[in-house]
């Protein structure tokens, strides 16, 4: 073998312990390796702690309570990895399914008229969150802050003034709802055991999410937005579209859950949804989302809500005084930051 037979050898032999060390490497550079484990551990406690929790209705409970929460942190993680938050995501639950029930009995049309109406109404009110950011330039604090404030209002006041009260009036008996239904909330029975469909909707989200980031240009352009947005644009990288687009992301999410909301229940009380948003935005934490941007994961996401659903149920099946949740979540948002900047560190310097 000639000399520069040997040092081709040489180079390719090294290449391929980089390549060894780094598959070795890459499952500790992941963003939801943190709340994987911690999921873990609390499937385990629980399991042991409540006599219930592995029984198979109990499990779907938790996925249920999980999918709830799961298909608003899907869009809300991504706008995180984008760099900004949005404290409009809880009410626009709620405003997404009062347009829809109030569109459908106003217009005595059929529900699917209203399910249309809402779902532009609801994407019009997320592009004027990225629209207002980007031309602004005012924090996403601010701006999503006003947002909420304004539907806050607009939701009880257009209620009382339309309707009279402060729910909307039953649209069970109008043509389009079982089918409606059907699609946003619906329950499939798998060997006897109960299972909603929003599962498969957070699920489809996750997956879609995932797509997104992991292998289109769009998913680059979230994470250069997210990590340094000035460097992105200088590259090239269309970072206002990029924003507005993932407002849109978290609007149609909250089309969703609000489509549910409605479907499951006939009529919606206008004063729903204060407070979710924070529940969004700790279960995108909890799955390895930083708050600085850059850095996070869809699928983080998901099981950020799982952690949550396990917690919330779980502590009802061991028959602990549910005060306590909210110490434990918080507990679980604050090691779960301070994880994930630990894991980030580490996959920066094993790079």
């Amino acid at each position: 073998m000639s000399a520069t037979a040997k040092e081709t050898a040489g180079e390719r032999a090294g290449d391929e312990r980089i390549l060894q060390t780094s598959a070795l490497r890459r499952p500790l550079a992941r963003p939801e390796l943190g709340s994987t484990v911690g999921a873990l551990a609390v499937f385990v406690f629980f399991a042991c702690a409540a006599d219930g929790f592995l029984r198979a209705s109990s499990l779907s409970t938790i996925l249920y309570a999980s999918s709830t929460i799961g298909i608003m942190a899907v869009p809300v993680a991504l706008l995180m990895i984008g760099g900004e938050f949005d404290l409009s995501a809880g009410v626009l639950v709620t405003s997404s399914a009062l347009i829809s029930s109030m569109s459908s009995y106003q217009m005595t049309a059929n529900t699917w008229v209203g399910v249309g109406v809402s779902l532009l109404v609801t994407l019009a009110i997320g592009a004027f969150n990225g629209f207002m950011l980007t031309r602004t330039k005012l924090p996403s604090f601010i701006i999503t802050l006003g947002t909420f404030l304004m539907l806050t209002g607009m939701n009880l006041g257009f209620t009382k003034l339309i309707d009279g009260t402060v729910s909307t009036k039953t649209i069970g008996d109008m043509e389009g709802f079982p089918s409606a239904r059907a699609v946003f909330a619906s329950t499939l029975t798998i060997r006897g055991v109960d299972f909603k469909v929003t599962i498969l909707w957070w699920l489809g989200l996750v997956a879609l999410a995932s797509w997104i980031l992991l292998r289109t240009r769009t998913g680059n352009w979230i994470f250069a937005v997210g990590g340094n947005e000035d460097a992105a644009r200088a590259v090239g990288v269309p970072v206002a579209k990029t924003k507005i687009g993932l407002y849109m992301g978290v609007a149609f999410g909250a089309w969703i859950s609000g489509q549910h909301l409605l479907f499951s229940f006939d009529a919606v009380q206008s004063g729903e949804g204060v407070g979710n948003e924070l529940i969004y935005i700790i279960a995108a934490v909890i799955g390895g989302c930083l708050i600085t941007g850059g850095y996070g994961s869809a699928i983080g996401s998901a099981v950020g809500a799982l952690l949550f659903g396990m917690t919330s149920k779980g502590i009802v099946f061991a028959e602990w005084n549910p005060d306590w949740f909210k110490f434990f979540l918080g507990a679980m948002l604050l090691l779960a930051t301070l994880l994930n900047a630990w894991v980030k560190k580490r996959a920066e310097v094993n790079k």
